[in-house]
């Protein structure tokens, strides 16, 4: 396993302004968590953060985290659980590090890639959609997959993969519904409800019949029904 280190200093001035004041001079603030306690106010340089979040082991990649500024310089272990962005520029605004201990599972999300192009679209003329585009896992933090291939070629018309049929690495376990679908093969959506209105068609053919054999009788209604609006219209 490659080790990732990423240098970080303690913050001590929290608050609004002494995080755009952070910003401006290129560093990120963010909290070191561990087990759901009270955390360590950091900062981390913006530039350094992006090339860790970007290696082959992507947003999962166990990261050495070197903390200065404190009574002593401290080394956490640590994995990022949420980045803060601003959405228009997509600028990071904060960080959350999870401390992790090795020997420990935890429970991550991992990207879930699909390779290839189903029977049910070269041949059937569907279309295939992807429902699901992460997967919670538990494992170690040494064990976490850099991402989960599910390979639809032979995917049929009508079919679908769900999660208690993909092929999971060794010590890994998908920790949600079995029963999910992560991809299916259907017909396109205008064949759909082309189907569809065929369908209720048939199904008010019937009715009408009935109503063509009843002319007269409506015929008869709606004289009654003229005789009756006359009078409240010369009123």
């Amino acid at each position: 396993m490659e080790k990732i280190i990423l240098k970080a200093e303690v913050r001590n001035e929290l608050g609004k302004n002494p995080n755009k004041h952070s910003r401006r001079e290129g560093k990120i603030p963010g909290v070191v968590y561990k087990g759901g306690k009270g955390g360590t106010n950091i900062m981390v340089d913006k530039q350094e953060l992006w090339h860790v979040m970007h290696t082959d082991a992507g947003e999962n990649v166990i990261i050495t985290l070197n903390i200065s500024g404190g009574d002593k310089k401290v080394e956490k272990t640590v994995i990022v659980k949420e980045i803060q962005a601003e959405p228009v520029h997509d600028q990071v605004l904060h960080v959350d590090f999870q401390e992790i201990s090795l020997t420990e599972k935890i429970k991550v999300n991992v990207p879930i890639v699909v390779k290839g192009t189903a029977k049910g679209v070269t041949d059937q003329g569907g279309v295939s959609a992807q429902a699901l585009w992460e997967l919670e896992v538990e494992c170690l933090p040494t064990e976490i997959p850099e991402n989960i291939v599910v390979k639809i070629d032979d995917l049929e018309l009508g079919q679908a993969i769900h999660v208690k049929e993909l092929k999971l690495p060794e010590g890994v376990r998908a920790v949600v519904d079995p029963e999910r679908i992560v991809v299916s093969v259907h017909m396109p959506k205008a064949e759909e409800e082309e189907v569809k209105e065929a369908v209720e068609g048939e199904e008010v053919a019937e009715p009408e019949v009935i109503k063509k054999g009843k002319k007269e009788e409506e015929e008869e209604v709606a004289a009654e029904g003229e005789e009756a609006a006359a009078p409240k219209e010369k009123e």
